[in-house]
């Protein structure tokens, strides 16, 4: 450790220590007289002090209930994702089992997940607080995840939620690089509320239904708070939308799969001649005639066969979903006992389940060299297999390559069901010290998520190479049926039931965590009391993935993965301080100055300091400056640190090959033929498995953060003829982190590798000697990039006189990204920056601007808003479809342009006086239904999900709310 951190952590706990003493307070000069202190103290997410009022020490967006009614969503995480500041992750419309593998990070793919990203940092650098505790991270049963997930906490519990976008490590600890979300909890309700909502898209599908209830009551002791949610949001398949019947709408079949149901062999006949051949339409039992001329002739077969073209692709997008469905059912409460007037206790607890579902084309079968596993990869079809056409032994030495779509198995089906329990317990009071009143809390809290993913429509290897071998052995195996892959509709039920098993895995994440608090104030410095907070956590984190035995075994046809488990805890300190400078000077009304520094010992790494510092200066009543400085960092998640070695099937250009579409090799020639590669060779895949995984050695990633910003309210326009009150808040933003934890781009890697020839680089990438082709491909986890990006934050609220028409306010809210880089290990800058979309291997997109803009009225019962979300244009590059019109929409030739996009939503609402009132709603988003830019890099179904709302049409709701 650094001597300057030693030093500032012996001070933080020589001030940990003394403010812990009673007896220090007491001797300072005795403090004026005040009024007593209650138990109901305010702390907002950003300070650990409390105080009985809020002020603001740094910029927290705070979304209310009505916020968050308005906006006519049922999942926290989507309303959370549309705030300006957010970035790009998972959702609904993001259907990713099946294909988009096992990332590096080892936390699995989050499917049915919805997380969010602030300042497109990732989900996994963002601390999500429930009340002020840590939530516990999420399981989707395909890796031990690193984010948290946000439907696992129903919405119908939520008071608030409170956004802190700076770096806030020293006074939260790991994870808070780009900010916090804390979920405040209702608490304080007296009656029962029912509230039922419908919603559906304007084509007719994706209808969502849901059931909350709440009741709530107190004595004059106790409050009491019971809560139930259901939640169930219907798919929209990509069938249903005109939009997403193809990869990229524009391209046909070009954008396809290579993996076709009429089966797909290249290979080298007897005589040399090298063959890439698809059974023909509706041949079920094609016929073989060999001494054909080679498909490189393209001279036509006069059998069951032709070459392998550009009307053969598989158009895999219809079976896909643009909207995945999922049902959550979940119930809280917590209940809050005063013992005295000094001390409460309280306890919480929630229950919720998950059920969601992806859908994916039929799992495609590959055989033969670069195959994803070994049973695959030396498969040996002999010349008396029952369904071989061709004459001759099929293996490793004439075979290049063997694809088959068994569309008879159908859809592959990823099936999760994800429960999520919390129980928390703890007390807080208040002690008096002299004439002040301190703070205190102490808690215990333990959570856990479970999940349970069922595969359906997945292949096992081991046994499609056994059907496919020596009839003999296949004979001798109970329930072995020799498989016919050539031709069309030739897989039947008995070949199927040998070679589809039904895949369960399972992951889990658990957290348990111990805290204490203190809070107060010292004593009275010359411009007011000199406040504290102090405290003590400890967590313990434990997860594991669990993939199916078959998987384990090597056995499995899609994408492997071993599995995952480990556990770590920490112990951590922390000192925080508000220290008054001046009041009511020359220079201004008051200025602030806060301290705070965390300690955290890790029983995988060891320790880290991290400190922050922030002024707060209220220059007048209407107007003030604030800025912070903060280190950070974010220590390994399990799947990280111990994630086990999986694939990932990864788009990518061979600079040693042409391409798919005929371009010429772009790598340097004599360097591609030093690592084996033939003139003229094409890359016959696009997609390149990928081996990925976790690295036990990974050291923390550390951050820096910046922010500079004002509050304005123009007392000239207070109570105007044009306003009644105006807010303007702005607020320039930085983030730095240094040994960011990924891998190296795999695109990046391979240029690198055809560039240099350096082992750096090389080292993990293999080719077949036969075909030319990229059959091994390492790719794991190091400390190995910086990200910086900057921008601003533009904020008004503007309230207008009260009419004869009704109340008015306008709430505009802008993010502005100046500048987001990622460089790698070697230097070289990562290709997602503002302004552009790419796939790493999942989507993810910075616009340069976006914009929130509310018009809200209200008149006696009546109240409406009116929303228009703005997204900026993004630009992408084309690649192999530089030759189609989507791509030719951009002055710069090979760039795609997604065009700035507005949608814009409506809500109207009247309240009845029923019992305790009756609210009803309608509303729709999108209300123009604006459809989403076309998205190359988004082929599954031609659109960026994490970004935009789904093609085809607005989504309208209904909603009503009873309170008795």
């Amino acid at each position: 450790m650094k001597a300057s951190r030693r030093h500032a952590l012996a001070k933080a706990i020589q001030l940990s220590l003394l403010i812990g003493l009673p007896g220090f307070a007491a001797a300072q000069d005795a403090a004026p007289a005040r009024e007593a202190t209650t138990l109901d103290t305010v702390q907002v997410t950003g300070t650990r002090i409390k105080k009985a009022e809020i002020e603001s020490q740094v910029p927290v967006q705070t979304l209310t209930r009505d916020d968050i009614e308005r906006t006519g969503l049922t999942s926290i995480g989507d309303v959370v994702q549309e705030l300006t500041g957010s970035g790009s992750s998972f959702n609904g419309k993001r259907n990713a089992s099946g294909n988009d593998g096992f990332p590096s990070d080892g936390g699995g793919v989050g499917a049915g997940a919805t997380t969010v990203d602030l300042r497109h940092l990732g989900s996994k650098r963002v601390l999500v607080l429930v009340d002020g505790i840590r939530w516990v991270n999420e399981s989707s049963a395909s890796g031990v995840g690193s984010s948290t997930d946000l439907n696992t906490i129903p919405l119908a519990i939520v008071e608030r939620i409170e956004v802190l976008e700076d770096g806030a490590s020293s006074l939260y600890g790991s994870d808070a690089i780009a900010g916090v979300v804390n979920i405040i909890t209702r608490r304080n309700f007296d009656g029962f509320q029912l509230t039922t909502n419908f919603g559906q898209y304007t084509e007719g599908d994706g209808t969502s239904r849901g059931l909350d209830f709440a009741y709530g009551g107190s004595s004059d002791r106790a409050t009491w708070f019971l809560g139930a949610s259901y939640t169930k949001q219907d798919e929209v398949s990509s069938s249903d939308r005109e939009r997403s019947r193809f990869p990229v709408p524009g391209t046909g079949l070009a954008l396809g799969s290579s993996r076709v149901p009429g089966g797909r062999i290249a290979f080298t006949a007897p005589d040399g001649r090298k063959y890439d051949l698809v059974a023909n339409a509706g041949q079920s039992n094609p016929t073989y005639t060999p001494g054909q001329a080679p498909c490189s002739a393209g001279v036509p077969r006069t059998d069951g066969f032709h070459c392998f073209g550009s009307n053969d692709p598989f158009n895999f997008a219809p079976f896909n979903y643009v909207l995945s469905p999922s049902e959550r059912k979940g119930v809280f409460g917590q209940f809050r006992f005063d013992i005295n007037d000094k001390v409460r206790w309280y306890a919480r607890a929630l229950l919720n389940r998950r059920d969601s579902e992806n859908r994916a084309a039929p799992e495609p079968i590959d055989l033969g060299p670069g195959a994803g596993n070994d049973f695959a990869a030396n498969v040996v079809i002999p010349v008396n297999h029952p369904f071989n056409p061709f004459g001759v032994q099929l293996d490793s030495s004439n075979l290049s390559i063997l694809r088959r779509r068994p569309v008879e198995g159908g859809p592959r089906r990823f099936e999760q069901q994800v429960d999520t329990w919390f129980v928390g317990t703890g007390l807080e009071g208040t002690f008096d010290v002299g004439e002040r009143a301190w703070f205190w809390d102490a808690n215990l809290a333990s959570s856990r998520n479970k999940a349970e993913q069922t595969n359906r429509g997945s292949y096992n290897a081991k046994n499609i190479a056994t059907a496919m071998g020596d009839p003999g052995i296949c004979a001798a195996t109970p329930g072995c049926t020799p498989l016919n892959i050539f031709g069309y509709n030739t897989i039947t039920p008995a070949m199927l039931k040998w070679i589809s098993p039904v895949l369960h895995d399972r992951s889990e994440n658990k957290l348990q965590q111990a805290t204490f608090n203190l809070s107060g104030d010292l004593f009275e410095m010359w411009a007011g009391p000199l406040s504290f907070a102090t405290g003590y956590e400890y967590r313990k984190y434990e997860g594991s993935y669990r993939p199916d035995p078959i998987t384990v075994r090597g056995e499995y046809n899609g994408v492997p993965s071993l599995p995952t488990q480990g556990e770590y805890d920490v112990n951590e300190v922390y000192v925080e301080l508000n220290v008054p400078l001046f009041k009511d000077s020359a220079f201004g009304k008051g200025l602030d100055l806060s301290l705070a520094g965390r300690y955290s010992d890790y029983s995988t790494f060891g320790g880290e300091f991290t400190p922050k510092y922030g002024l707060r200066w209220q220059v007048a009543d209407e107007l003030l400056l604030r800025g912070t400085y903060a280190e950070g960092f974010r220590a390994p998640s399990i799947g990280e640190l111990f994630g086990s070695q999986s694939r990932a099937d990864v788009g990518m250009i061979d600079p040693c090959l042409i391409g798919s579409n005929g371009a010429p090799p772009t790598g340097n020639a004599a360097n591609c033929a030093a690592q084996g590669v033939n003139p003229g060779t094409r890359q016959v895949d696009p997609q390149i498995s990928v081996l990925t995984g976790g690295n036990p050695n990974l050291e923390p990633e550390r951050s820096t953060s910046f922010s500079l910003g004002f509050v304005w309210s123009p007392s000239i326009l207070e109570d105007s003829a044009i306003a009644k009150r105006v807010d303007i808040e702005g607020t320039f933003y930085s983030h730095r982190i240094e040994g960011a934890i990924q891998a190296i781009d795999p695109q990046t890697q391979l240029n690198l590798c055809v560039q240099t020839l350096s082992p750096e680089f090389c080292g993990g990438i293999q080719r077949n000697p036969i075909t030319d082709q990229i059959d091994g491909f390492a790719n794991f986890l190091g400390n190995l990039s910086v990200i910086k990006t900057d921008g601003w934050d533009i904020d008004v609220f503007w309230t207008l006189p009260e009419t004869r028409f009704g109340q008015f306010k306008l709430i505009w809210q802008n993010t502005i990204v100046g500048n987001y880089e990622a460089v790698g290990a070697d230097g070289s800058l990562q290709p997602l920056q503002v302004g552009r979309l790419v796939s790493d291997p999942v989507t993810r997109s910075i616009p340069e601007w976006t914009s929130n803009a509310t018009l809200e009225w209200s008149y006696g019962h009546w109240n409406a808003s009116w929303t228009a979300r703005h997204i900026s244009q993004l630009v992408e590059d084309c690649g192999d479809a530089a030759d189609f019109a989507v791509c030719k929409n951009d002055p710069q030739t090979g760039q795609n342009r997604l065009g700035a996009t507005t949608f814009h939503d409506f809500q109207v609402g009247y309240r009845f006086d029923v019992l305790k009132g009756l609210q009803l709603q309608a509303g729709m988003n999108n209300v123009f239904g604006k459809d989403p830019p076309v998205c190359l890099a988004c082929n599954l179904n031609g659109f960026d999900g994490s970004t935009y709302d789904l093609p085809g049409g607005g989504y309208y709701y209904l909603r009503a709310d009873l309170r008795f």
